[in-house]
């Protein structure tokens, strides 16, 4: 079972129906009771990273989901702000993020390039990972994002966009996974990488410490 985590600041319906177009068994997460027998998360996002931080405050959830994912290893995957704000810290409302990978999130300089970034961009794909397969070296995916974030660890970065020069559009470290673009609205491409992820959660992988 999947499960989405549907707050006020997210997009939990459109990731719900593409899980269910690719046949996967899903719920939807409002509070910390809805995580017994999860086999993995999805964090959507549209907006700010202030207002995610707020909205996931206000259901009382992040205990529980931090020991789910951090402790526990369940496989996660962030969506456009769902991703930015695994991060330490947002330019976005200079807010402080969940920290659970390192690193910021900072704004495109618009005085280069439209903010903000809106459309399909190409997407390299840095290294092999289970998430990745059957799409290639590269792909086109949908954005819709004004920030972007900049891990501490090289080692965490799974893909790049050039977007005024690169920027890290996915990242990946033990069972966190994160994607900048959306996911649920990138085409077959997208619908592929959603069911990789549904099968490494079924499959119950374990996952270091």
């Amino acid at each position: 079972m999947i499960g989405v985590i549907d707050y006020k600041a997210g997009n939990a319906p459109s990731v719900y129906n593409a899980l269910k177009k690719i046949g996967a068994d899903a719920k939807m997460i409002r509070d910390g009771s809805d995580l017994d027998g999860i086999d993995g998360l999805i964090l959507p996002g549209v907006g700010s990273a202030e207002a995610t931080m707020a909205s996931l405050a206000e259901t009382a959830i992040l205990p529980e989901l931090t020991e789910s994912v951090c402790r526990k290893k369940i496989p996660f995957l962030g969506i456009c702000i769902g991703m930015q704000i695994l991060f330490e810290h947002s330019e976005e409302g200079d807010v402080d993020c969940l920290g659970w990978l390192k690193g910021k999130v900072v704004r495109f300089d618009d005085e280069c390039v439209r903010v903000p970034q809106m459309g399909w961009n190409e997407v390299s794909f840095c290294r092999q990972h289970p998430l990745l397969k059957g799409l290639g070296d590269t792909g086109y995916f949908y954005y819709v994002n004004s920030y972007y974030v900049v891990p501490a660890e090289k080692n965490d970065i799974l893909a790049l966009t050039d977007y005024n020069g690169d920027f890290c559009c996915m990242a990946q470290r033990d069972n966190i996974m994160a994607a900048q673009f959306h996911i649920e609205k990138s085409g077959p491409l997208g619908l592929t990488l959603l069911k990789n992820f549904v099968d490494i959660a079924l499959r119950g992988e374990g996952f270091s410490c």
